[in-house]
């Protein structure tokens, strides 16, 4: 890749496109009456996917963007978790039937904190006004840090087969600049004790564009986390947005990675990754050959959704919990990210929800288009390519640059302009203008 390119692409911003619309573009047309029709609306023959998110953390790293908040108290977990038993209620009895339960996922923040006895209350909650299916999924974030022996025995005993792990970086001065200390040692205990506890299924996190990182000291990173053998990979390019996340002040922005060393790190953990024969999946996520995540690759059903590259059936996405998002069929509705708004609001016996977006016909064929390029680097418009001319044109500047091939109805990714494949899904977002500087970088 030449640096010319990289210089011109490379420190463009552009959503990461987990939905389109995207939440940014969300709205407060949609409330509670609109989110309770649409749940009223859904096909009770069709399972769901339910996301709840635990918002505390015991301590905030700097780098985190999540809606997280940090708490030291018991009594706000207790509340917490009492308001999500409540939440689901309310939900459920808006429903036209009870539903199956396809996949759970419980994120954060740091879903742990709520304890074993916690976590059986509200997975207890969703079990008496929804069917599980015995063959789901059921998935959990973990900070390495405070994983033990009880909780994954915890974790076990109610069902949980998939662990995701939070390493981002094993070098003590790239953990020192983000605020997260934990030695390899910690990663590898914690893996240790969820693989006895019987949970096969592993996911570790990586994040790229930190402060301090270089190509090396990734290298190192990538070397470290084979090691460990987990099933999935996801390295995420690091957000600074420091305008719209408090604690992302504390990152040095000095000593950040620019547009060319962040580019060159993304291409040094995706040829570590497939050295050791796993399988790229899309723009940041690797798996095993023999994961179900590989398998969608090789299939041709890989989605994206807002938990990132999923090989989830499920249509539909009911979210809980501050900030939650729900994907339904009429659109999206997203919870008020205030923990105590969101409080007051199920206290009231009403949904929390603050803003979602009503779908349209436009919608989601450009959510397609979207989605066909995130997973698969390319889209076939067909019949709907006449529609959108002003899009072919201004993909016109990558097709002379050998990132994007436009033939007979089909916009094709070039393997040079994979990393650049977030400019070329904007091309089709209708909300998008010159003004994308609240996003993350492209690569």
């Amino acid at each position: 890749m030449s640096e010319d390119l990289v210089a011109r692409y490379g420190a463009r911003t552009a959503p990461r496109y987990t939905s389109y619309p995207t939440a940014a573009d969300f709205t407060a047309a949609v409330g509670p009456a609109e989110h309770a029709r649409w749940l009223g609306a859904l096909d009770p023959a069709e399972p769901v996917s339910i996301y709840l998110h635990v918002p505390y953390c015991r301590e905030i790293c700097a780098y985190c963007g999540c809606h997280a908040k940090a708490v030291r108290r018991d009594e706000p977990v207790a509340a917490l978790r009492a308001a999500l038993g409540a939440e689901i209620r309310l939900v459920a009895d808006r429903l036209p039937n009870r539903l199956t339960i396809g996949r759970l996922a419980f994120g954060g923040g740091t879903p742990s904190i709520l304890g074993v006895e916690g976590l059986a209350a509200v997975v207890g909650a969703l079990g008496e006004r929804f069917d599980v299916d015995p063959q789901a999924e059921r998935s959990i974030e973990l900070d390495p840090r405070f994983v033990d022996a009880a909780l994954c025995d915890g974790l076990a005993g109610l069902g949980f087969n998939r662990v995701s792990l939070g390493v981002q970086d094993v070098e003590p001065r790239v953990q020192a600049a983000i605020g997260r200390v934990q030695p390899i040692e910690t990663v590898e205990a914690a893996v240790r004790l969820v693989r006895s506890a019987g949970i096969r299924r592993l996911n570790l996190d990586l994040i790229y564009g930190l402060p301090h990182q270089s190509e090396n000291s990734l290298a190192r990173t990538c070397e470290a986390v084979i090691a460990l053998g987990p099933d999935r990979v996801a390295a995420y390019g690091y957000a600074h947005l420091p305008q719209r996340r408090a604690n992302q002040r504390l990152v040095d922005a000095s000593a950040l990675p620019g547009a060319r060393e962040r580019f060159a790190q993304s291409a040094t953990i995706a040829a570590r990754f497939q050295a050791h024969g796993y399988q790229a999946i899309g723009i940041d996520h690797y798996a095993r050959l023999c994961d179900p995540l590989a398998a969608a690759v090789r299939g041709g059903s890989l989605r994206r959704n807002f938990q990132g590259y999923t090989d989830d059936a499920c249509s539909t996405l009911i979210g809980f919990g501050p900030s939650a998002v729900s994907q339904l069929p009429g659109g999206f509705a997203q919870n008020l990210g205030s923990i105590s708004g969101w409080h007051e609001r199920i206290a009231a016996g009403d949904l929390a929800t603050a803003r979602g977006h009503a779908a349209t016909g436009d919608d989601r064929v450009r959510a397609a288009i979207i989605e066909s390029l995130m997973c698969r680097f390319r889209a076939e418009l067909g019949g709907d390519a006449p529609r959108f001319g002003d899009e072919i044109a201004l993909l016109r500047p990558l097709v002379a640059d050998g990132l994007v091939e436009v033939r007979e109805g089909m916009v094709a990714v070039t393997r040079a302009g994979r990393p650049f494949v977030r400019l070329v899904a904007a091309v089709f977002d209708r909300f998008r203008t010159e003004a994308t500087a609240n996003f993350s970088g492209a690569v």
